[in-house]
């Protein structure tokens, strides 16, 4: 079983294949999910983002350890979003995830049994978030669907940490007003 307190820190100190081959399968459970919403968000196509992931991985396998030590989720992220704009920039359009195709995204994490309610909620929230410039929904997804850190989405977007800060802040209000919730 692979050792979990190198998620904590994102460590890999060993460098024996077997378990750097153990390694990387937790590391696709861990994030394949995640970076192929993310990576399909940005090409606007589940085919293309499945793609980007792969040839992320790719570059995983073929990254020294060290290189990737102690900060895998940005590297991750950051390689996957250069790839990604990479791919929209050679096809010279940008689509928008439907939200059907946004909610039937594949996902190794454990779903919860949501209510009518919440989903509906979910639902007009996304709508909400696709009415958001390119970068607020960029900054917001990373922060709340993929819970990373400011720090982690400046190194990813090359936005400034009080950038990222301030795009979340003014999405969250406008948000907030358009789903008539007092802040």
């Amino acid at each position: 079983m692979v050792n979990e307190s190198r998620f904590a820190g994102e460590s890999m100190n060993s460098h024996d294949s077997m378990e750097t081959g153990r390694w990387i399968e937790s590391v696709v459970e861990r994030y394949e999910g995640r970076l192929l919403r993310y990576a399909s968000q940005i090409t606007g196509d589940v085919d293309r983002g499945r793609d980007v992931v792969q040839d992320t991985f790719l570059r995983l396998c073929r990254e020294p350890p060290a290189n990737v030590d102690g900060h895998l989720a940005e590297w991750l992220y950051t390689v996957c979003r250069n790839r990604a704009l990479d791919v929209r920039r050679k096809e010279k359009r940008m689509q928008t995830m439907t939200d059907e195709q946004n909610v039937t995204q594949p996902s190794r994490e454990p779903s919860q049994a949501d209510s009518a309610e919440r989903q509906d909620t979910a639902q007009h929230v996304l709508q909400l978030v696709e009415g958001l410039s390119e970068n607020q929904q960029e900054v917001v997804r990373l922060k709340f669907q993929n819970g990373l850190s400011y720090k982690e989405i400046s190194r990813i977007t090359e936005l400034s940490v009080s950038n990222v800060g301030y795009l979340i802040h003014t999405a969250i209000r406008k948000l907030r007003t358009q789903l008539g919730v007092e802040g």
